[in-house]
């Protein structure tokens, strides 16, 4: 099985880490095991837990993660991390890294269903259990999946494309995405469907969030990342869209915040101690990696220090 997934800030996120040989690492999304593989090949006497909860990722990551002795692949959710380490022995780690990118596998291959560039059933499951995308758009109610529409793609036709949607369904259920497809354009006036990219984008990187449920777990699973580390130790998030990279950004800077009091006041009476620091502000990918991979252009790594 091939399954490919192009690098986004791939030196950046590794070098941030601040890898030692002898520590104790987590991949919490860990797809092809490129990251996966760079980590392993650098803790010579260390341990990696490798985590996806893509089950074909698990199939490649045991094939290509195999000759490393030090390395665990485990197939499971990183919301669930508390319970991962504590199953493999393991109090805490000295860095986390969570790329939260859709892998180019799961976008290419067509069965899959996140691609609005290829016909296939329309599904978008990442664990490919639970509800599809064809679940939410053939029973949700047009109010649910204008919300969804507009809160997650940050569509402004999002009244227009639930109503064509609840439309469509009256006469024949939506099963795939070429169906929706041509039900979001006949939605958008022409004049909108020639910019900003292909008109299906937000509408579909809606569905995929909220079939996976990406927004809601990220908040609660970047605090369990943050208490799984060790003083000293580094968590580093790949974002690819603006609504996870503001969750990002606002759970790190609480992370950060030191004392509350007023200025005036000449000692401090709040108590509150930051727990951690930022190596550096967020990196974007470079012209180049934009060129060969146009998919990672709103891409952003985050780093937190834990102190």
């Amino acid at each position: 099985m091939d399954f490919e997934h192009i690098p986004v800030l791939f030196d950046e996120a590794i070098d941030a880490l601040d890898i030692h040989y002898n520590r104790i690492y987590v991949d919490c999304t860990a797809g092809g095991g490129g990251h996966s593989a760079a980590i392993a090949e650098k803790i010579t006497d260390g341990r990696l837990i490798a985590i996806d909860q893509d089950p074909e990722a698990i199939e490649i990551l045991r094939e290509r993660l195999g000759s490393f002795k030090n390395v665990t692949v485990v197939h499971d959710n990183f919301i669930n991390l508390q319970a991962i380490l504590a199953a493999n022995g393991i109090e805490k780690a000295d860095g986390i890294l969570a790329d939260l990118g859709v892998s180019s596998h799961q976008f290419d291959k067509a069965e899959r269903g996140f691609s609005f560039h290829n016909d296939a059933p329309l599904d978008m499951r990442m664990s490919k259990t639970g509800k599809s995308a064809a679940d939410l758009v053939n029973t949700l109610s047009q109010n649910a999946l204008q919300k969804i529409i507009y809160d997650y793609g940050e569509e402004r036709y999002a009244p227009s494309i639930a109503r064509g949607i609840v439309r469509a369904r009256e006469i024949s259920p939506i099963k795939t995405t070429f169906e929706l497809v041509d039900i979001i354009k006949a939605a958008i006036p022409a004049a909108a469907r020639r910019e900003g990219g292909h008109p299906a984008r937000r509408t579909f990187q809606a569905l995929r969030i909220e079939v996976n449920g990406e927004l809601d777990k990220l908040e609660a699973a970047i605090g369990i990342m943050f208490s799984a580390l060790n003083p000293g130790g580094r968590l580093a998030i790949i974002t690819f869209h603006s609504l996870e990279d503001r969750i990002v950004k606002k759970s790190f800077a609480a992370f950060c915040e030191g004392c509350t009091c007023p200025p005036q006041f000449p000692v401090c009476i709040c108590g509150n101690i930051a727990k951690g620091s930022l190596p550096f502000k967020a990196k974007k990918p470079s012209v180049e990696q934009i060129e060969n991979n146009p998919r990672c252009r709103s891409a952003r790594l985050r780093v937190i220090e834990k102190t």
